[in-house]
């Protein structure tokens, strides 16, 4: 059965409400999804969300984090929190049998989240040993300096599972205070996917909504890239050279134009060997393993940015190579046999990504997050197969921003 989008009303507020029926299995899945409560309402201690995900993982105040986990499991129920960059999300699945109690031991979380102290120990420490463990992540150091480059006086600027510092400033006041405030009725989405009657279902999830306070929807700011091209270069001791680069990409979450931007960005660096920057890059210089780029195209902001690891010796040439791939395509476009590789690809691999209800409810979720129709993904990908040589590097050449790169690169 095809997903389908609703309402649930509960205490006056119509709950959007994303449904897809597979009696293939007897297995359930619910999650409930918080707009604009992810890392980017980390205004005032950066990786709160992440924290707060993580001390709802420690179970109810009443069972406490052993008890309630053996609980779950005794059932095969499994529940979860975590936080991306807009949304947070909490995510149950279980059995068919299994569902109403899976519901039940949701709401009891939410009601009574384990607030204690040692919850707070144990996730301060495990949170500062992981930042400690990445000091000598190369990548993860290159690609949060190039944020704070890209980003820079925003939010989205600092690290999301917060600093060292930050992280020792969280108490439990400030936890208390962003799931209060975020996990609330204005802000839920609920996703329900499997072997389950959407009347009865409507039904037990009403109930599970009601236990949430009313609380205020947010709309999300919009966060711009820094136009001026900017460097960064930090000396570590290591054998690499880690090159992380980004620009801005002008182009709205709901652009009617990104199935454009979703074969330019294949062509130019997200397609592996075959893409502009691996064939420049690896296999006509042999400077690098690999070379990536991507487009990040969200409400609040849209990007470009992209890596690589090269020799130290190399570095310089490296990063040449990258802004002359760049400014090439955007100034020449793509071949006709690059567009019309990219077509097979795209069209062709295209079962695999809505193999899952999982995949199917995801890509239901952000048709709708997004503000399309239900169905969007398939109207673009019919764009994609008629799309024109002429209109595609139309849209290449008019993307002049993403020549304004800056760079992030740790090398010795």
């Amino acid at each position: 059965m095809a997903a389908k989008i609703d309402t649930i009303e509960v205490n006056g507020i119509k709950v959007p409400f994303i449904f897809e029926e597979d009696k293939r299995l007897p297995l359930v899945t619910a999650q409930i999804v918080f707009t604009n409560s992810g890392s980017i309402a980390d205004t005032k201690k950066a990786g709160l969300a992440k924290f707060s995900a993580k001390l709802l993982n420690e179970g109810t105040k009443k069972l406490g984090s052993n008890a309630f986990a053996e609980t779950l499991e005794s059932k095969a129920i499994s529940i979860s929190a975590h936080s991306g960059t807009e949304t947070f999300v909490m995510e149950m699945s279980s059995l068919k049998d299994e569902f109403k109690n899976g519901l039940g031991y949701l709401s009891a979380l939410l009601s009574d989240p384990n607030y204690s102290d040692e919850s707070m120990s144990k996730i301060k420490t495990m949170t500062l040993g992981m930042l400690s463990s990445k000091e000598n992540d190369f990548d993860y150091i290159a690609s949060n300096e190039l944020k704070s480059l890209l980003f820079k006086d925003t939010v989205l600027s600092h690290p999301t599972s917060g600093t060292v510092e930050s992280v020792k400033s969280i108490k439990l006041n400030d936890v208390k205070g962003f799931i209060q405030n975020h996990l609330v009725l204005s802000r839920a989405i609920v996703v329900v996917g499997g072997d389950v009657d959407v009347k009865d279902v409507k039904k037990k999830i009403a109930k599970l909504l009601s236990v949430l306070p009313m609380g205020k929807s947010e709309a999300l700011s919009e966060i711009s890239v820094a136009k001026k091209p900017q460097e960064s270069i930090l000396k570590k001791e290591t054998e690499q050279a880690y090159i992380y680069f980004g620009s801005p990409y002008n182009i709205q979450v709901d652009s009617e134009d990104f199935y454009k931007a979703r074969v330019a960005i294949y062509i130019l660096g997200t397609g592996g060997f075959g893409s502009r920057l691996m064939e420049e890059i690896r296999v006509k210089r042999g400077l690098a393993y690999s070379a990536y780029a991507r487009v990040h195209v969200s409400k609040s902001h849209s990007y470009m940015t992209g890596y690589l690891q090269t020799k130290l010796d190399s570095m310089d040439e490296a990063k040449k190579t990258v802004e002359d791939v760049i400014a090439d395509f955007v100034k020449k476009g793509v071949k006709k046999e690059e567009l019309e590789q990219t077509k097979k690809f795209l069209l062709g691999s295209e079962p695999l990504r809505v193999e899952t209800m999982s995949q199917r409810l995801n890509r239901t979720f952000m048709e709708y997050y997004k503000g399309f129709e239900l169905g969007h993904s398939s109207v673009e990908l019919e764009k994609i197969q008629n799309l024109q040589l002429k209109d595609l590097n139309e849209y290449i050449k008019s993307h002049k921003e993403i020549l304004d790169l800056s760079f992030a690169i740790v090398t010795k």
